[in-house]
Formats: C-alpha cells, structure tokens, sequence
C-alpha cells in the first residue's frame, strides 16, 4: 500500500518551434503561431498548479533543436520557478530532438528540477506535496539526436520497495510507421517490465497502449503542422493508496490545427458551395473550445461543380472568398487576443458525377481506360515506372526534383486517380458534345426539309 497521489504527464513541447510557409497569412495568425509552443508551456504549469498534482514528469523534447534557443531556455526557467513555487516538482528527459549533446546556456534552475543524464538510467523519488514518498521515477536522455539503443532494456523496476514505479522512455513502441525508430521496443517488453506506469514521448498522437501496468502516450503539447491536428495535451493522473491509477486528458494547445471534409454531391452552384465551406469552417472553428484555429478544407465526392475544383484558379479564389467572409462573420482582425480562425487551404479530391465501375464495363475506349489504369494502380512497379516517365520532364530541375521524389510514394495512386476522374470525364464530355451536334444536324436537316416541302407546298397554292 503507498499513498495516494496526483502527476502530470507531459511530452514533446516543442518549444519555439518554427512554423514556415504560410506567408500569406496575416500578421497576427503567424505571430500567434510562433508564440504557441510558449503558450503551451504557460497552459502547462497553469494546469499543473490549479489541478494541484504533486509532481510533473516530461518525456523528452522540450526544446525543437539540439542547439536550442536561449529565449526558449528562459522561458522554460521562468515557468519552472513558478512550479517550484508551488512545491511542485518537475522530472525532465531529453529526446532525440534536444539531446544532451546539443548546445545550451549556463542557466541556473530551481532545486525541485531534476533532468536525467544519458549514461544510465536513473531513479529519483518524487513526493506528495505533504512529503510522504509517491513514486519512484526511473528516466535516462538521449545523449546524441539518434539511439537506436532499445533504452527500455536497460530499466529495472524497484518492485521490492512497494512503491510506485513511473518510468519515462522518449521512444517508439512497436513500430509505428511515420516515425523514427528510435529506442525501439515492444509493448510486451514495457508490460512485463515490472513498472506501474510508462510515460512515453515520441509519437505525437496520444494513446493509452495498455492499463495496468499503464503504457501510455501523451502526445505533444501543441500542434504544429496539418498532420497534427486535435486537441493536444498531457495526462493527469490520479494513483490512489492501493495503485489504482486514472487517467484525464486536458488540452494545453493554445492554436488548434483541424482537417474538414466537405462532401459536393448535390452542390449546383458556387453561391451554395461558399455558404457549405463557410458553415463547416465556423462549426469547426467553434468545437475548439475558445482557441484560434488552422483549418484545412477538403472538398471530396462527386458532383456537378467537380469541373470547376479542378481549375487551380478557381480554387485560389474560392478561398480568399472564404477568407473575407471568415474575417467579416468574426471580426478578428486586428485583435490578435481573440480566438481567430485561418483557412490556411483547400484541397480538392473531388471527381466528376460517373459511375466508374459501369464504365469500367463498357467496351469502349473510356472502359479500356478505365481498366487499365486500375490495373496499373494495384501494380506497384507498373505504377512506378508510369509516374517517373510522367515526371520525367519536372526532373531535370533539381529542387523540383527532390520536391517531387519527396512527395511520389505518397501521392503517386492519388495522382493517377486524379488523372484517371479527368481522362474519363473529357472523353465522356466530348462524346456529349459529338451526340450533341449530331443531333443539331439531324434537327437541322429535317428543319430544312420541312421548309422545303412547306416552300413547295406554298408554290403550289
């Protein structure tokens, strides 16, 4: 039996992270942008203290560099004092993002601040704020950017003392695609391991991996860019005397990065189609619960405006036109200390109102088509070696070169789907167009005819 206590677990703050591109957002939206890790970390000891835990533990990339920046550092030890204040303490490691090797200022920070080393693990004993004993909390830093080192292999549970074990691990468990595996391990490993409780960094996206023992993610603490999008936090939780542990999730981000997906079946008209954009990004706008927000628009389905979506100047001008009726409905400008809402895109994955699978049927020249591109597009070679002869003209460049590999794994099946909506719908239309001046001819000789037969019929009276 130990006793009962409160901890924050928070991950990934990424302090003064820079957000490039959007240049043509206003002033205020880039501003906000920059000072929104800041703001994290402000919203991070304001929960802290008014959620009233006994201690925080960080696992790992407070900073967004190695060499991290001095205003960043400042900040972090003028924020860590008011926990220090408070009788809070704070238990820090470092990530592949800010290792230990990285440069930093000499700075002086509070006793109640203890930051792990990267030669062994270490185990450090946190307090409630009474002073009775509540954990042990067992963490070691990256001492380079990349450790491939299964770090976790190295952590052993203090199982004898009868005190809850919180370890700390900046890692990747089991794998996850679209990250780098740095201090790989398994779930299995974690949960066998002896620990009552794993906070983890790393992966961005929260997620509770596995309860008692808890294996757990809390995500970063604000996003940073449009794959990171949602509320983004950290974990309180709640230990009680017999090591029941309850976990809450708070948001702490202070800019909320959102995707919305707006269906265009049924949508005639532009008129109609600004107000749908204009309702979804208001509704989503007003779901972030009193914070500004990056909105990306994604116009999909098939429908009769799909023509016009697939024009690139169309598309730029629909969203400035969104844009002004945003700022006009909410009258943020210029007031940088109300929530604001920014359209920072609109993507089109739209496609024409056809009915692929029947024409894919069809023995015609569009159902040859049809066809084989499908076939391409579930043949990964055929599909590679149609995509670079395509490109091959962007590739002499050498930054459009690198641009485009970068982007050709991931987009190469939604190009040739683009490419296969746009084929089949100019042949489809050019067709209409043909039937249609067939029949004017067939209308106009018969006109004719039957102005002939009625001249005759008139000479004849």
């Amino acid at each position: 039996m130990g006793v009962p206590f409160r901890f924050m677990h928070a991950a990934d703050l990424h302090v003064d992270s820079p957000f490039r591109g959007l240049t043509d957002a206003p002033a205020e939206v880039r501003e906000a942008l920059q000072s929104s890790t800041f703001q994290a970390v402000r919203n991070l000891v304001d929960t802290a203290l008014s959620e009233e835990v006994d201690f925080v533990v960080i696992a790992g990339d407070l900073y967004d560099s190695a060499d991290r920046s001095l205003r960043a550092q400042l900040y972090l030890q003028r924020e860590w004092k008011r926990l220090h204040a408070k009788g809070v303490q704070l238990f820090v490691i470092h990530g592949n993002h800010d290792p230990l090797s990285g440069q930093r200022a000499k700075l002086e920070w509070p006793k109640s601040v203890h930051f792990y080393g990267s030669e062994k693990v270490e185990k450090e004993a946190a307090y409630t704020k009474s002073g009775e004993l509540a954990a042990y909390v067992h963490g070691i830093s990256y001492g380079t950017r990349s450790v491939t080192e299964n770090l976790a292999a190295r952590y052993e549970a203090d199982g004898g003392s009868g005190v809850y074990q919180i370890a700390m691990l900046h890692g990747n468990v089991d794998g996850q695609e679209g990250h780098d595996p740095y201090s790989p391990c398994s779930l299995s490993e974690l949960a066998g391991s002896g620990f009552h409780y794993w906070a983890l960094g790393h992966i961005h996206g929260r997620a509770v991996l596995h309860t008692y023992p808890h294996v757990v993610y809390s995500g970063n603490t604000q996003g940073r860019h449009s794959k990171e999008t949602g509320a983004k936090g950290c974990y309180i939780v709640d230990v009680s005397a017999s090591y029941e542990t309850e976990l809450k999730f708070v948001p702490l981000d202070a800019v909320r990065w959102e995707n919305i997906v707006v269906q265009i079946a049924g949508i005639e008209s532009e008129q109609v189609l600004l107000m749908t954009l204009e309702k979804a990004a208001l509704e989503a706008a007003s779901g972030c619960e009193r914070r500004s927000s990056m909105l990306r628009l994604s116009l999909e389905g098939r429908g009769p405006l799909h023509h016009r979506l697939s024009d690139a100047t169309f598309v730029q001008e629909l969203l400035m036109g969104i844009r002004e009726r945003i700022a006009e409905i909410n009258e943020w400008q210029g007031n940088a200390s109300e929530p604001w809402c920014w359209i920072y895109r609109i993507e089109t994955a739209s496609g024409a109102e056809l009915d692929l699978e029947l024409l894919g049927r069809e023995d015609s020249f569009t159902g040859e088509l049809i066809r084989s591109s499908m076939s391409i597009e579930n043949d990964d070679d055929a599909l590679e070696e149609l995509v670079s002869e395509a490109l091959q003209p962007l590739y002499a460049n050498a930054r459009l070169r690198k641009l485009v590999r970068s982007r050709q794994d991931e987009r190469s099946r939604q190009w040739l789907a683009g490419a296969r909506e746009l084929a089949a719908g100019l042949l489809l239309e050019d067709a209409a167009v043909k039937d249609g001046d067939k029949t004017a001819d067939s209308l106009g000789k018969a006109g004719a005819k039957t102005e002939d037969s009625g001249q005759e019929r008139g000479d004849g009276v």
